[in-house]
């Protein structure tokens, strides 16, 4: 079979059964399974597959029909400029999380080696990403998953920042050893009511231990922000990101427990609350 007629294939079969991009999503599978880019795979219409390359690629355009996340069928995905092995273990990155990275960035670059706590490190996005971009800053990756802990090193490592990244497993902020200048969380805030509205990639793929926040989607943003304090050194900082739904509530969560404190909510580039930074 000639590469434009799979494509057209997999985009109608993809497309069929409620895929969002299944032109693209056909794209990058093909381009994965031919090991190029997808710009490659758009000059190459009248390119014959062998039979291995359609068997394989029938295989993953059948994974993604139904519905698992193109991230893990490929093993990995973008964030922040950076590529991060992804799979079950853990939460995909998202995009809205970048908007966590900058501020933390911005705050971080004000101190010579910051000392910086990401508490529900999953893949390592916002630990390592902080790493690469802070070379000297030293990152504690929180997590209860020993799974998740163990991609947060592999990503950690593959970037060259594994000497600076301290992989801790335990609740929230318990295995902290030191007193930190920042805490990023990128913790659970989906409300258990939601759960079976949710889209079937991230429903029935990615672990709800990641994302499932409680009856409200604050359970764990709760209990971090009734103990963050007394785990940050005078003029430090805390940066949560949150559901669009969620900021009056973490803002008067986060002014109950430090009330001395400077809380401001930061929109997305979508316009939605997305951001509490707390500023002690």
């Amino acid at each position: 079979m000639l590469v434009g007629e799979a494509l057209a294939q997999a985009m109608a079969h993809l497309q069929s059964e409620g895929v969002e991009s299944p032109q693209l999503d056909a794209e990058l599978l093909l381009a994965h399974v031919l090991d190029v880019n997808r710009a490659a795979v758009l000059t190459w219409p009248d390119r014959r597959l062998t039979p291995k390359e359609l068997t394989r690629y029938r295989d993953l355009v059948a994974r993604r029909a139904a519905r698992e996340p193109l991230a893990y069928i490929v093993g990995y995905r973008e964030f922040y400029g950076l590529e991060f092995a992804v799979d079950s273990r853990v939460l995909i990155p998202r995009p809205e999380t970048e908007l966590l990275v900058e501020h933390a960035l911005r705050l971080s670059r004000r101190l010579a080696a910051p000392l910086i706590a990401d508490v529900g490190s999953g893949s390592g996005a916002i630990a390592v990403t902080l790493a690469v971009h802070l070379p000297r800053a030293t990152v504690y990756a929180l997590d209860d998953s020993p799974g998740s802990l163990v991609v947060t090193a592999g990503n950690a490592s593959v970037h060259g920042v594994a000497d600076r990244i301290f992989c801790l497993q335990g609740d929230l902020l318990s295995p902290l050893p030191d007193v930190v200048d920042l805490i990023t969380a990128n913790l659970p805030y989906v409300a258990t009511s939601e759960w079976d509205e949710l889209a079937p990639e991230i429903r029935d793929y990615e672990p709800r231990a990641s994302l499932d926040g409680g009856p409200d989607g604050l359970d764990l943003i709760r209990r971090l922000l009734a103990t963050a304090g007394t785990h940050l050194r005078p003029g430090g900082a805390i940066l949560l990101e949150i559901g669009a739904s969620q900021g009056a509530a973490v803002t008067a969560l986060a002014r109950q427990h430090m009330p001395q404190s400077d809380v401001q909510l930061h929109q997305d580039y979508a316009g939605l609350d997305r951001l509490v930074v707390v500023e002690t």
